[in-house]
């Protein structure tokens, strides 16, 4: 069952205030991968490690020179055909959320998933993606 839409907007605007786009459909998901350079998706969440780790990570990280030419989200279980059409992008990985998923071109070149958000604090995380987007990015 989807989450109440009042108790995701807070966690929705936090995506939006670092300019990611939102990617509520499968159509927009399938516009978002057809675009050429390098995309992130990130697979966001009501739980804590999204707020804790995972969203203050990005927001870290894009604030580095060389990032994703896109960036886009699909909230899990508010945004379910979007979800399960970008993890389609992915299905070589077991669905998470929240992850990260980072595409050189239509390849996906790297993946965060839950686990290695948890259990880390947001600048271990945002240096991680830092490193990702100057090794898939530049």
């Amino acid at each position: 069952m989807p989450y109440d839409p009042m108790l995701v907007k807070p966690m929705r605007d936090d995506m939006t205030s670092m300019d990611v786009e939102e990617l509520m459909d499968a159509a927009a998901v399938d516009a978002f991968m057809a675009r050429e350079g390098s995309k992130l998706i990130f697979i966001n969440s009501v739980c804590g490690c999204a707020a804790g780790q995972a969203r203050p990570a990005l927001r870290i990280a894009l604030q580095h020179e060389t990032k994703p030419d896109h960036v886009g989200t699909v909230f899990a279980g508010q945004d379910v055909e979007a979800t399960v059409k970008a993890r389609g992008f992915f299905e070589q990985v077991p669905p998470s959320s929240p992850s990260v998923a980072l595409f050189k071109g239509s390849e996906l070149a790297f993946f965060m998933p839950r686990h290695m958000i948890e259990s880390r604090d947001a600048n271990t995380i945002a240096f991680e993606l830092v490193g990702q987007f100057d090794e898939h990015c530049a």
